[in-house]
């Protein structure tokens, strides 16, 4: 029998991400990997720009400001984050499929596991220093919802986050 892992990621799966994921399953093991790219323009500026901040990533902090998400460039850069991905993946001789995910990423993360009966979740992100402190994070969110531990795996790092 099959054992499903759904990954939910903002950034493209580095080799480190890929390596950090297959770590999660042994080499004789049947998994089957399903990706989600959320392609949710919503934004919280404030948010944005204290993650900028803590990061001390001042031109960030200005592309913050500056920048308003346009619907279609986002979708097409979710479209460049999964390809990106699932090349990575396959790469690494991982079974994969994937999807641009539409509305809430949490939503969606959670609508797929159930959905498929996954065994396990992994969300790959970026530091966020305001959602990850107070627990809003992707992967706390998922995990309030589906009463499941949720893997969350910082992008291009081996950190694990607080989940």
């Amino acid at each position: 029998m099959s054992e499903t892992i759904i990954i939910l990621t903002e950034e493209p799966l580095t080799a480190v991400d890929v390596e950090n994921i297959s770590d999660l399953y042994g080499p004789e093991d049947d998994v089957e990997l399903v990706l989600l790219v959320p392609a949710d323009t919503k934004r919280n500026l404030f948010v944005d720009v204290v993650d900028q901040l803590t990061m001390l990533d001042l031109p960030g902090v200005m592309r913050e400001l500056r920048e308003k998400p346009n619907a279609d460039a986002v979708r097409a850069e979710a479209n460049e984050i999964l390809a990106a991905s699932m090349a990575a993946l396959t790469a690494a001789g991982a079974k994969a499929t994937g999807a641009v995910a539409e509305g809430d990423a949490v939503s969606s993360l959670v609508a797929k596991v159930t959905e498929l009966g996954a065994s396990q979740a992994v969300v790959v992100t970026r530091p966020h220093a305001v959602a990850d402190t107070f627990r809003r994070d992707w992967a706390h969110q998922a995990q309030r919802k589906l009463g499941l531990p949720v893997l969350h795996l910082y992008s291009g790092s081996g950190f694990i986050g607080d989940s």
